[in-house]
């Protein structure tokens, strides 16, 4: 005899709570979710529903979107099939957004999953159940943006006030009763920091008056233990510190400053005068790849680890590009390795020379340079000594290091230290393929450098570059047939800057 059974309906119970508050407790609010789903269960034994022993509880994560880990677990399961009924307290502590909640219906609806809260009887699987729940849910992402709304403008009314509303504990003040008071110990420092960069008028002088002198920073815990740590100032705290109007007694709201309840530590005129003198220090540099053409920008390090940043310098005209230790840029010149300056150029073209080389991409027209450091080089190590290139380990590789004899001012170009030095076989092909290309071009073989180019396929402009080759002084061309050229000097250093004049051609290049 068949038996009328109902089929078992494994229930899933999720419970969530927004904050900490309360959590400690014995009886906390999840589980009086938990009870009163498990108690609806219980109710509906006679339709074959069984509670799953799984606890999937959020405990402090917000409703507002679906990044909480029981509920990924929740969906998981969901997935694997192990669960068929979905109980909730609320509807809201499942999602309080439609659009999430649109998610999870999707979800739901994929596996056959039943939806049910407790206190807010309904069934998904009927269109008057999906209005009524999509009302609910209205209602509940009302609330939450409301919410949200009441405190920003309290906030903004508070600080409108001179209030302060929380957040990082400025240096110089202390909380006592909610309220900002002055610290001593740290206020004289801050002064004295405003003092000192008024007499001495650079980060560089100021950072290391103020190693001189021990003074450091807030101790806070170090990363890796229990321990607290002051830190020695650096470029940019100093430069927060020395434009936070804070200090003057003011709060910020946005971008606009109000009359604080907490007394100033610096006087508005010394304030004024640091914010002139910052002002005239100020210079602009643009360190982004595409702009300053640093190919090697977050691959480069000196010799104690220090990531080396682009930079540049213009004189009489001319851009000058380096790359400059970060530990310098910081202040920190005692950190910074062997190497805290070096031209940008001349590294560059050494790297791509040997990379080309050992990797056998010798046309840059095929692997342009950008392409081939991203996808050939892991790092760059410099010191005084050597060139190291980590090269990426998919290829199979051993990694290059090129010995170098560094000059003395720390700016100027490397010079290897191997006196001997052999023609460039990349550079001699692509001066003999210039004379030949111009040769089609006077006798009529091509009627312009762009039908030179369809035939070649090369780029029109990089071809143009390139003829430039065949109009080399006649003792920088010798030199480089011979091997005699400067260190550094290949082809993909040369054409972006390569003039017709004799004359620019042996400045630029060195001859």
């Amino acid at each position: 005899m068949a038996s009328n059974a109902p089929k078992t309906l494994r229930c899933a119970i999720y419970t969530r709570k927004s904050t900490e508050h309360g959590l400690e407790l014995e009886f906390n609010s999840l589980d009086a979710q938990r009870e009163a789903c498990e108690a609806y269960i219980k109710s509906q034994a006679s339709q074959g529903w069984k509670a799953l022993p799984q606890l999937y509880d959020d405990p402090a994560f917000s409703g507002g979107n679906l990044e909480r880990p029981a509920l990924k677990r929740l969906l998981a399961d969901i997935e694997a099939g192990r669960v068929d009924v979905v109980v909730v307290y609320k509807i809201d502590r499942l999602t309080r957004s439609l659009a999430d909640f649109a998610k999870l219906v999707e979800a739901f609806d994929a596996r056959s999953i039943s939806f049910v809260a407790v206190t807010q009887q309904f069934n998904t699987t009927t269109s008057m159940g999906r209005l009524t729940l999509n009302v609910l849910l209205s209602f509940a992402q009302f609330e939450r943006e409301l919410s949200s709304e009441r405190v920003r403008d309290k906030i903004a009314a508070s600080r409108a006030k001179g209030k302060w509303t929380g957040g990082n504990i400025p240096f110089g003040y202390r909380i006592e009763n909610k309220k900002l008071v002055i610290d001593d110990q740290e206020a004289k420092v801050l002064q004295y920091i405003f003092k000192r960069y008024l007499e001495l008028g650079s980060f560089g002088s100021l950072v290391l008056d103020l190693d001189a002198k021990s003074i450091r920073s807030r101790t806070k815990k170090a990363k890796k233990s229990d321990a607290r740590v002051a830190s020695p100032f650096t470029y940019g705290p100093l430069a927060y510190l020395l434009n936070n109007r804070l200090y003057i007694g003011e709060v910020p709201h946005k971008d606009k400053w109000h009359p604080g309840e907490h007394p100033p530590i610096i006087a508005r005129a010394t304030f004024d005068a640091v914010q002139t003198k910052l002002a005239a220090n100020s210079v602009t540099r643009k360190n982004r790849r595409s702009e300053s053409g640093a190919l090697l920008m977050g691959k480069l390090f000196d010799d104690r680890d220090n990531r080396m940043s682009p930079s540049y310098s213009t004189k009489k005209g001319v851009r000058y590009r380096f790359y400059v230790s970060a530990a310098l840029l910081r202040g920190r010149k005692a950190e910074a390795g062997s190497l805290t300056r070096i031209s940008a150029t001349e590294l560059e073209a050494a790297v791509l020379q040997a990379v080309r080389v050992e990797c056998d991409r010798p046309d840059p027209a095929v692997t342009p340079d950008a392409e081939l450091i991203e996808i050939h080089v892991e790092r760059v190590v410099v010191s005084k000594k050597s060139v190291t290139i980590v090269l990426s380990p998919q290829l199979g590789l051993q990694n290059l290091t090129l010995p170098w004899i560094h000059t003395a001012n720390g700016s100027t170009p490397l010079h290897r230290a191997d006196d001997s030095i052999e023609a460039d076989p990349i550079l001699v092909h692509a001066v003999a393929r210039s004379h030949s290309r111009i040769r089609d071009l006077a006798d009529g073989r091509f009627d312009t450098v762009e039908a030179l180019a369809a035939s070649a396929k090369a780029h029109p402009k990089m071809l143009r570059q390139e003829l430039r080759l065949a109009f080399l002084a006649p003792d920088i061309l010798v030199a480089i047939l011979q091997g005699d050229q400067p260190a550094g000097l290949t082809l993909t250093a040369m054409l972006p800057t390569l003039s017709l004049s004799w004359a620019a051609q042996r400045r630029t290049i060195g001859l």
